[in-house]
């Protein structure tokens, strides 16, 4: 009895010594749920756009900036760089009039390997002005787009709405919206603050410090804000996608592996892959039919480049790749 008593104590003291941390670890989370933003489109408000800047501005292009910028920050998705996504598009020839609709972006969207896109529209960029001054040229904006210097009782108004999509089915997952005001009085060349000189650069930085302190900026900046925190919550409702994918090597040249599949299959550049070789056939003996396949590994790669149907890739580990051997991966 004596023995038996001591042994429990033994074994409630080796486990009261193990650390906290060993017993309470949680089980990992998985990966960040990956998205692609494209350029917000800004038809309906160009006329208005145009007599703030004095010039054409692809305004769509730098809310979407601002809005990976907040994404980003935040950290909730992971977000796909923006020169990825632009080589995509220009070999899909994909244009400014495909930028709200999720049919097109989607495409784009499974080449690019994301769970989702997200597309938008500038709904309204306006303003309510009162001005005592004199001289200038003041279109939609009462002397914003010229040079209209005086005294200005300026607010500037922008709305902004976009649309969580599955990739797959072009199903919308989640609405967004973001409205900005701003209003102030001003002696200074477009309502703004700061030392801001850009009307008709037609380029213009939407993350300078001194865009966003003109009127304008300050308002684009709220509704960005608003509209990255809706898409935040929005984040429950997208699945992180799995893919299988399976194919064969075509070509072995040097240090380079060929494959017959690519983006369309689900691939992109910096997936790794299993290389695997058949060894031996197994078949029912009453039909003939293969019914297994035995395996025995060959190595793993990392694909350094993808278009559609093809992908080559580079030997992470193993040697010996030859033409036939079979690759596959499950990527999320």
């Amino acid at each position: 009895m004596h023995r038996v008593l001591a042994f429990i104590l033994v074994v409630a003291s080796l486990v009261m010594a193990l650390p906290l941390g060993a017993q309470t670890s949680p089980a990992p989370t998985g990966r960040k749920k990956r998205i692609a933003i494209f350029d917000f489109d800004y038809a309906t408000v160009q006329t208005a756009s145009a007599a703030y800047f004095g010039s054409n501005v692809d305004i769509g292009k730098g809310i979407s900036d601002l809005l990976v910028r907040d994404l980003v920050k935040d950290g909730t998705y992971s977000v796909i760089e923006r020169k990825a996504m632009a080589k995509i598009m220009a070999e899909q020839n994909f244009s400014n009039s495909d930028r709200a609709d999720p049919n097109s972006a989607a495409k784009i969207g499974k080449l690019l390997g994301v769970d989702a896109i997200v597309v938008g529209s500038v709904t309204q960029f306006g303003n309510d002005n009162k001005h005592t001054g004199v001289g200038g040229v003041g279109g939609g904006w009462a002397g914003l787009g010229g040079m209209h210097v005086g005294k200005n009782k300026s607010k500037a108004v922008v709305v902004l709405d976009a649309r969580l999509v599955n990739i797959d089915t072009a199903e919308i997952l989640g609405v967004a919206t973001g409205k900005g005001e701003s209003e102030r009085d001003s002696t200074s060349v477009g309502g703004g603050g700061g030392n801001w000189h850009g009307f008709g650069a037609g380029d213009v930085d939407f993350g300078s410090s001194d865009f966003q302190q003109t009127i304008v900026g300050e308002a684009i900046n709220a509704a960005v804000t608003q509209m990255s925190a809706e898409l935040v919550a929005d984040n429950t409702k997208l699945e992180a996608r799995t893919i299988s994918v399976e194919g064969v090597v075509a070509s072995v040249d040097g240090g380079q592996i060929v494959l017959n599949i690519g983006a369309k299959a689900g691939l992109k550049v910096g997936d790794q892959l299993t290389v695997k070789r058949v060894t031996k056939e197994i078949k029912d003996p009453s039909t003939g039919q293969v019914i297994r396949k035995m395996t025995s590994d060959v190595g793993v790669i990392r694909l350094t480049d993808v278009d559609d149907i093809s992908a080559v890739g580079a030997p992470v580990s193993g040697s010996g790749f030859k033409v036939g051997d079979n690759v596959k991966t499950i990527t999320q």
